[in-house]
C-alpha cells in the first residue's frame, strides 16, 4: 500500500492536479490549511464543496463528478463512512492516479477497490505533513 512506500509516497506527491473533497472555506480547519499549502508550492486545486462557491480562488463544485478539470489525486476531507461513494466517483473518472485520505480517514474495503482499479491509496496520513518529508527535502 503506498502509504507504507515511501518511495510510492512520493511518486503520488508528484502529481500536481488535486480535487479537494471537503474543501472548507474555514481558515483554521484542515481541510483549509493542507490544501492551502498545496497551492503555495505548485499544486492546481480543484475544490469540491456543496456549500461553498469559491474557496482557494477558484470556483467550488458540488461533488467530485462535477469537476470538469483533470484531476490526478482526490484529497479527502470527509468522514470515513463517506470514502465508498467518493471512491465510486473517482473510479468512474477515467484520470484519477491516487486517492488521499487524511489523517483519521480510513476505508479499506474502498481502497481495496481503488487499489484494484489501478488506483494508488493513501490513508490516514496527512498530505502537508508528508509532502514536506518527501518532496521538500
Amino acid at each position: 500500500m503506498p502509504s507504507e512506500d515511501a518511495g510510492k509516497l512520493r511518486r503520488v506527491l508528484e502529481y500536481d492536479r488535486v480535487a479537494v473533497v471537503g474543501a472548507s472555506t474555514v481558515y483554521e480547519k484542515a481541510a483549509h490549511i493542507v490544501p492551502a499549502y498545496l497551492q503555495r508550492h505548485g499544486y492546481e486545486l480543484r475544490p469540491v464543496n456543496p456549500n461553498a462557491d469559491e474557496i482557494f480562488g477558484l470556483p467550488a463544485v458540488d461533488s467530485l463528478a462535477d469537476v470538469t478539470d483533470t484531476v490526478d489525486v482526490v484529497e479527502v476531507f470527509r468522514p470515513s463512512e463517506e470514502v465508498p461513494e467518493i471512491v465510486a466517483q473517482a473510479l468512474a473518472r477515467d484520470d484519477v492516479k491516487a486517492i488521499w485520505l487524511q489523517p483519521g480517514i480510513r476505508n479499506d474495503e474502498a481502497a481495496r477497490k481503488a487499489e484494484a482499479a489501478g488506483v494508488d491509496v493513501v490513508q490516514d496520513r496527512c498530505m502537508k505533513v508528508e509532502h514536506g518529508l518527501h518532496v521538500r527535502n
